[in-house]
């Protein structure tokens, strides 16, 4: 598993096993597959473990899913290519080719516009991996923030937009301010706003 995204830690790993596996999987990781440990890492996974610990977690956790679904959906209905046709975690992988554009065109058109996701490739893809016909976005971020399905309805709408329209730099330039006050509502943990 990760220890970011859901888990909300720092960028890294786990791997839960049975102890007649540990040892194989210790010795493959380091110092084979891992530099050397990052203890300011380590301890943000173990705060991250902490908070994870909290039953309010579990709200969170449910939260992501739900808002992932909700997203996912309303992007179904305003057309976009959602590979599985939906999602029962916190991402989803969308095929770009139904609104006419590449994975990489869209992935910068909406990060100018505020919106944060990857370019990704899709099964089967017949684009290259470095111009891939899809996207790949998740819930987490936002869910973290207090957003829920009514601000996921927003996110679709303005997804769409921009897509429609990824060369539409006042479009963009529009989407991101709206993005922004929007965000302004809900921030980041730990970040107070004066």
């Amino acid at each position: 598993s990760t220890t970011h995204k859901t888990f909300r830690g720092p960028r890294g790993g786990m791997i839960f096993c049975k102890k007649a596996h540990a040892d194989a999987i210790d010795k493959a990781v380091f110092p084979g597959l891992q530099g050397g440990p990052h203890n300011s890492a380590t301890a943000g996974i173990a705060v991250a473990a902490k908070e994870a610990l909290d039953p309010s977690f579990v709200d969170y956790a449910k939260a992501v899913v739900a808002n992932a679904k909700h997203l996912a959906g309303r992007l179904v209905e305003r057309g976009f290519g959602v590979t599985t046709g939906g999602t029962d975690n916190h991402l989803m992988l969308v095929d770009m080719t139904s609104k006419g554009t590449t994975g990489k065109v869209a992935s910068k058109a909406l990060d100018k516009a505020g919106i944060v996701l990857n370019y990704n490739a899709v099964p089967f893809d017949p684009r290259k991996p470095f111009d891939p016909s899809g996207i790949r976005l998740g819930t987490p971020a936002v869910t973290s923030r207090g957003m829920g399905t009514s601000e996921m309805d927003k996110l679709a709408a303005w997804m769409d937009e921009v897509a429609k329209a990824p060369g539409d730099e006042a479009l963009l330039a529009r989407v991101a301010g709206e993005v922004r006050e929007l965000c302004g509502g809900f921030p980041a943990p730990g970040i107070r706003l004066s």
